[in-house]
């Protein structure tokens, strides 16, 4: 269910991975308790495995289930297996590698040395087909419907692996593809596309740093997707994570003015329709974490 956009700001990334944090705890045993699982697709670099350390430093983490969570990744560093760059290395050092996972339920992204070899769209089709099995005659579709999904955000828009004006962003079909000459270091990734993106309950945008601020309103906005890839079509939901003072007024304020609402309802940065933050507010279908801090 699509609820209104909401800004949430928090005083800094510390405070917004604990608040994230929290919320995942919750929604995963939730989704436990109605459904008897829980999936979640977990995000690399700095924010995301903030917030999985935040997870693991948590009371909480000992009400989830953990050998009934199946744990997914929305893009890979084509990298060997081990290698410190790739994102389900960070995130067994930062919380899983501590908690009892079910391993078949550890769904990570082909490495470079797997059995696809150095074919990064053979990896990619054999992610999609993993996804494809474990989805049921519920999902409607050929991915299992995620009940978080989270992003991270880079200062050109990209979200997961998806690039703007590379062709895995116009991608329709397929759900998870090969990424060839990415921008930023290694080039060669695996992605889920936009349609397995959207397939999720809630999509969590998280993005650190002044720098993210706009690139994040930008990706939630009216934009083309071929320049700012939209993560969901639901609702956003802002935590954001920014000095007090000054610098916490500017901020926000610089986020109300680029995420509006057309009267479709559609997010613009045109729409004079205001935006409001909110402080610790409630979650939302999609939410979008921003913090002022590095």
């Amino acid at each position: 269910m699509s609820t209104a956009p909401q800004l949430v700001v928090h005083r800094d990334k510390e405070l917004m991975a604990q608040a994230a944090a929290a919320r995942l705890i919750t929604r995963i045993v939730d989704a436990q308790a109605s459904r008897g699982s829980a999936s979640v697709v977990l995000t690399g670099g700095r924010n995301g495995n903030g917030l999985l350390a935040a997870m693991a430093a948590a009371p909480a983490r000992d009400a989830v289930d953990w050998s009934r969570l199946d744990l997914w990744w929305g893009d890979e560093r084509f990298l060997p297996e081990g290698d410190p760059e790739r994102n389900v290395t960070q995130a067994r050092e930062a919380l899983l590698d501590s908690v009892p996972l079910d391993p078949k339920r550890v769904h990570a992204m082909p490495a470079s040395d797997g059995p696809h070899g150095d074919d990064v769209d053979a990896a990619a089709a054999a992610y999609a087909e993993e996804l494809a099995g474990a989805a049921g005659p519920e999902n409607h579709g050929p991915v299992p419907t995620f009940d978080v999904l989270m992003l991270g955000v880079g200062p050109d828009t990209h979200v997961a692996s998806l690039f703007p004006e590379l062709p895995a962003v116009r991608e329709t079909d397929r759900t998870v593809v090969g990424v060839h000459g990415a921008p930023k270091p290694p080039p060669t990734r695996v992605t889920l596309t936009l349609p397995a993106i959207r397939a999720a309950r809630e999509v969590w945008l998280l993005a650190a740093g002044e720098d993210k601020a706009q690139a994040a309103a930008i990706a939630l906005s009216g934009a083309g997707e071929i320049q700012a890839p939209r993560p969901g079509r639901t609702a956003a939901a802002g935590h954001c994570g920014c000095w007090t003072g000054r610098r916490l007024r500017s901020f926000r304020a610089r986020c109300i003015r680029r995420l509006r609402r057309d009267r479709r309802g559609r997010l613009s940065t045109s729409s004079p329709e205001r935006l409001e933050p909110l402080i610790e507010g409630p979650p939302a279908a999609s939410a979008f974490s921003v913090s002022d801090t590095l």
